[in-house]
């Protein structure tokens, strides 16, 4: 291979589309843009989303719903979860440093989805009715 030998890969480099240059272009007088409307003028466009002047689809659609802000500072914990983790005493931060919840997370609670042999006891950290009721025949607590 010498270095003056060396080029781009065939279909690698497209030729510019040089428009408005005359008739025998091919892409003269209108330029490909056909004939009048806002579409075919110099900065005549529109936002994303408009239809014409027509109500837009997202403003006729309803509005619906609703996500809490605050949902993003709770956590959640499956007993495997606590199982796997075996620790004696668990809290919020211990919870942290293992990484099973978000360091910004600031209630987390247990949940009731797969089993736990080990005795625990949680503080500062909650749990449904059926979690705490596995814990506790488990051995453990909850304060």
């Amino acid at each position: 291979m010498e270095l003056n030998t060396i080029k781009p890969a065939d279909g690698a480099k497209r030729v510019r589309r040089r428009v408005g240059r005359g008739i025998g272009s091919g892409l003269g007088k209108t330029a490909g843009r056909g004939h009048k409307g806002q579409k075919s003028r110099a900065g005549g466009y529109h936002k994303v989303g408009f239809e014409g002047g027509q109500m837009p689809l997202q403003r006729r659609l309803p509005k619906r719903g609703f996500k809490s802000a605050s949902l993003k500072y709770n956590a959640e914990v499956t007993l495997s979860d606590l199982e796997r983790l075996g620790a004696a005493e668990v809290d919020l931060l211990v919870l942290k440093q293992a990484g099973l919840v978000r360091a910004i997370a600031k209630v987390v609670k247990v949940i009731k989805s797969g089993e736990l042999t080990k005795a625990v006891k949680l503080t500062g950290v909650g749990a449904t009715a059926g979690a705490k009721a596995a814990i506790e025949a488990a051995g453990g607590s909850l304060a």
